[in-house]
């Protein structure tokens, strides 16, 4: 098989190029097709085979496998993978064409199945780090398989947990004789290969912290990417980095930045150190792992994550996912990509299920790759962002699937960026035909400062799209269900929390939003990091008192996260973070643009699946040296991303956005753009001013009329309530009869919601037998108010015995006839249980809360088995009672109310089958599967 020619830095008479006019003539045609495509705003570029692909042309790394791709269609040819990172001009995609004209590509179909998975073990429980973990498995079942390399020619290599584990003990060995201490930064900059696990886990083993960082795209920019880099090694202050020796050339560079950098080595070049006793870490509060966010480096951050983080979160995601060592998980996500390193490998690590890995390059250039090897390798797990999908659809032909079977798939995790409805209803349209089940698809949320992943949906249930109207959203913050097409917006549900771990929706000022309600998303739980390392200004801006900021906007609904945008001025490219101050910097530096007149921001592209980096600069210029500005604004992102942005827009001064501070406003900018308000050359400045607050200063006043109107109808309620409860309280204690005393509870309690604007709305039988046990979920402080309004005649509340204790509420509640029991004394809980069935047998209706307490969470939690009990041996029926809303309106552990309406649903009543305990259960369960149809909230007993 002939070598790839790779010519970077060739002209085309060195080449020989000369000689192939018809093939260079068709490549360009190829490569002109691309960058229109890529690049529909910009002016017209004529290609040449010496054009540099990103400075010249505007193709960054997706736009290059897109280009890869045509070519090797066009001219019937499997192009080597590295192409894709080695070739800088069409030149040098054109050589390696011709290179490559007589080469076969191996047929993905033909490629045998691998045997299936070894059998299942459990999963190490009581591991209290990570190499607790590895220690755990590789002492059990050494041989196990843990690790399956896929190289591009086809070929695997396997690494067991056993030489994992010893390779990784040699290598900590090998650091501790460099002198790396204990608590030390070690940079990792390695590729997806065997080296990587093993610097990972031999840092860990040497008692230091691991530092992934990404390693060049390109070699002809080791030296670029260093620089850039240095400012992560300096933050973290790395004492080691670890890297390909093609690395080494730079190190005295390296060193020269990073003050503490001590070593530049490579796995294979660490020494090769007797064996030696190593630190061991126990504690699960120790550091295992900084995480840098993924993108540019002006500032970087670094998230602090603990054994007990990665473990926890670990843990949480394998039971939404019903993980275990039967499964297969097959990636081709970076290494240094939390999603791929712990989503991905630790994931994998820890249920002991086999990972089959692919370098992320091979999935750009082929992505039937990643399918075929889920075929071969029975794959059951995988995860990829959105763009991922997207390529699927836009670069496999059907001729490169034939008999691809995608069945063994059983979740698939959608996440990193935002997820396109389109995408998700193509893929499963096209990729069903293949297998692929629509419950396998699993859209989700996480962030690095919760290790990875927050929410997933149920298993087994089909992506969720809310439909709402565009206007409601924008204009009042409410994601209203879309009652036609026009103005309409699909929302996908990123699913709901991790088991162990809470999410919320707030306002401007901190309190909790209701259902529907657009506002910051905030997180809490056993894997939310303790900080930013070194940065204590970043770190104090990421907490809200227990909760963490996550930089996003939502809405929950039905207990579903959905994700509307974001509050920070991110930017998510291809799953990658994109922080536009530094591109701003560096493009401002550029002669001819107004310094602080430019703004990067990220536009959803739905061609792509993914957002596009867009750069909008002011000028005072010409036209005629606009390809000048727009050339020397590509090398300046260059700089920074190693990729040029996908739009630049050149506009006039004063074009941009600002507040009154001089403060740039992307948001507004990019708002601008979308809708074509950006094309202002040759307005007036005053059409200009007057577009531009229409656009995004309204937006701004309502955020704070709404704000002012919330607080004000909290004070209105709270007034409501502290009039009319003393004069409802007063009725009930001296009014003679229990009828008359109920009757006003009940005309009390609908008044209160009739004040507040709840519009009470009862849905079901109007009318319920004498002896009942009536079971309602609890959703709110408020629920034994909607209760005795939406009920008739007189009912007896089953209430925990604390309440006692309350002297106000205490005579109230023994005046309509609560029942008190204790939830503690079991002796005196078969006491108050025997009580309650002389009391239902006498006439009464009970109303028990058979959850015992309430969440601040939307979903219904296990039911204790009391009131069951109570019904089975009264031979009486439950009447399940559904409330939507109230958790909306008063939300456990806030006392700040927010409009909402109220429903109540009424079941059909439920008989038992017989007195026993037995017969208890089983109605219990019947009851709940009910009340979780009528009350539309997730099942909390499943996460």
């Amino acid at each position: 098989m002939p070598e790839p020619v790779t010519t970077a830095g060739t002209r085309n008479g060195e080449l020989g190029l000369a000689q192939s006019p018809d093939a260079a003539a068709a490549l360009l045609i190829v490569v002109d097709e691309v960058v229109r495509e890529l690049n529909p705003s910009r002016p017209p570029i004529a290609a040449t085979l010496d054009s540099r692909l990103d400075r010249d042309l505007g193709i960054d790394s997706l736009g290059r496998a897109e280009l890869v791709v045509r070519i090797e269609r066009a001219f019937d040819v499997a192009l080597p993978e590295h192409t894709l990172a080695e070739a800088e001009t069409p030149g040098d995609l054109l050589a390696a064409v011709l290179a490559r004209q007589n080469v076969a590509a191996i047929p993905q179909q033909r490629i045998p199945r691998a045997p299936a998975p070894a059998a299942a073990v459990p999963a190490p429980i009581e591991a209290s780090t990570l190499c607790a973990v590895l220690d755990w498995h590789a002492g059990r079942h050494p041989d196990r398989p843990h690790i399956i390399l896929e190289q591009a020619d086809a070929a695997s290599s396997t690494i067991s947990y056993g030489a994992l584990a010893e390779k990784a003990r040699r290598a900590a060995c090998g650091l501790r004789e460099l002198h790396v201490a204990a608590g030390d930064r070690v940079a990792i900059m390695l590729p997806t290969s065997e080296a990587f696990f093993i610097a990972f886990f031999g840092v860990l083993y040497s008692g230091a912290i691991p530092v992934p960082i990404y390693p060049p795209a390109r070699a002809s920019q080791i030296e670029e990417h260093l620089r850039r880099q240095a400012v992560i090694l300096e933050n973290a202050g790395a004492t080691l980095l670890i890297a390909p020796p093609a690395m080494h050339a730079a190190a005295a560079l390296l060193r020269s930045l990073v003050d503490s950098l001590g070593t530049v080595a490579s796995v294979d070049e660490l020494p090769d150190a007797a064996e030696t006793a190593l630190p061991r870490v126990e504690e699960p509060e120790a550091t295992a792992l900084l995480q840098y966010t993924s993108g540019s480096t002006g500032a970087p951050k670094g998230v602090v994550l603990s054994h007990g983080n990665l473990l926890a979160n670990i843990r949480a995601m394998g039971a939404a996912m019903g993980a275990s060592a039967s499964d297969v998980f097959v990636s081709w996500l970076p290494l240094y990509h939390d999603m791929g390193l712990i989503g991905a490998w630790l994931g994998s690590l820890y249920y002991a299920a086999p990972l089959v890995v692919m370098p992320p390059q091979s999935f750009l250039l082929r992505p039937e790759r990643w399918l075929w090897a889920i075929h071969r390798h029975r794959g059951t797990l995988s995860a990829a962002p959105n763009f991922a999908f997207e390529l699927c659809l836009r670069n496999i032909d059907d001729a490169a699937i034939d008999g691809l079977d995608l069945s063994s798939l059983r979740l698939v995790a959608n996440g990193s960026e935002p997820v396109s409805a389109v995408t998700l209803r193509r893929f499963l349209d096209r990729f069903g035909a293949y297998g692929f089940r629509a419950a396998a698809m699993a859209p989700a949320y996480g962030l690095a400062e919760n290790t990875v992943g927050l929410t997933l949906p149920p298993r087994g249930s089909a992506p969720v799209i809310d439909r709402i109207s565009r206007h409601a959203l924008s204009e009042r913050g409410v994601a209203d269900p879309a009652l036609g097409e026009e103005g309409a917006v699909d929302m996908v549900s990123c699913g709901q929390p991790l088991p162990g771990h809470e999410i919320r929706v707030v306002d401007d000022t901190g309190h909790e939003l209701g259902e529907r309600r657009e506002g910051r998303l905030q997180f809490r739980g056993p894997s939310a990091t303790s900080g930013y390392f070194r940065d204590a200004a970043k770190t104090r801006d990421l907490f809200s008192g227990d909760w963490l900021e996550s930089g996003d906007l939502g809405y929950i609904a039905g207990g579903n996260l959905f994700v509307t945008g974001r509050t920070k001025d991110i930017i998510i490219r291809g799953g990658r973070h994109i922080y536009p101050s530094e591109i701003e910097e560096a493009v401002g530096e550029v002669a001819g643009l107004q310094k602080s007149g430019v703004a990067a921001f990220g536009s959803h592209d739905p061609n792509s699946g993914t957002e596009r980096l867009v750069v909008v600069a002011e000028t005072t210029a010409g036209r005629e040296r606009h390809p000048d500005l727009r050339r020397h604004i590509a090398e300046a992102t260059i700089g920074i991303l190693e990729a040029p942005p996908e739009d630049i827009v050149l506009v006039t001064p004063r074009t941009l956005p600002k507040t009154a501070s001089g403060k740039l406003r992307r948001a507004a900018a990019r708002q601008l753009y979308e809708t074509g308000g950006l094309e202002t050359v040759g307005r007036s400045l005053r059409r200009q001013m007057l577009g531009l607050g229409l656009a995004t200063v309204l937006p701004a006043v309502r955020r704070v009329l709404r704000g002012v109107l919330s607080v004000l109808y909290a004070c209105y309620w709270w007034m409501v309530i502290g009039l009319l409860a003393p004069f409802v309280w007063v009725l009930v204690i001296v009014l003679p009869r229990p009828a008359w005393r109920w009757t006003a509870m009940r005309v009390g309690a609908r008044a209160v919601l009739w004040l507040t604007g709840a519009g009470l709305v009862i849905e079901g039988r109007s009318a319920l037998p004498a002896n009942a046990v009536i079971v309602s979920n609890h959703a709110s402080y408020i629920d034994g108010l909607v209760l005795p309004a939406a009920l008739p005649g007189e009912l007896c509340f089953v209430a925990k015995r604390e309440l006692v204790r309350q002297p106000i509420a205490r005579f109230a509640l023994r005046a309509l006839g609560t029942l008190f029991v204790e939830r503690s004394d079991i002796e005196q809980g078969v006491e108050d249980v025997r009580r309650a069935g002389t009391a239902v047998r006498s006439g009464k209706r009970l109303v028990i809360f058979p959850e015992g307490t309430l969440t601040r969470a939307p979903g219904l939690m296990p039911f204790k088995l009391g009131a069951f009990a109570v019904a089975a041996s009264a031979g009486v029926p439950v009447i399940p009672v559904a409330l939507q809303g109230t958790r909306s309106v008063l939300r456990g552990d806030q006392w700040f109310p927010r409009p909402g309406r109220i429903t109540v649903r009424i079941g059909e009543p439920v008989a038992p089958l017989g007195p026993s305990l037995a017969d208890a259960a089983r109605l219990r369960d019947h009851v709940r599967a009910i009340m979780l149809s009528l009350c539309g909230e997730p099942d909390l007993e499943i996460r």
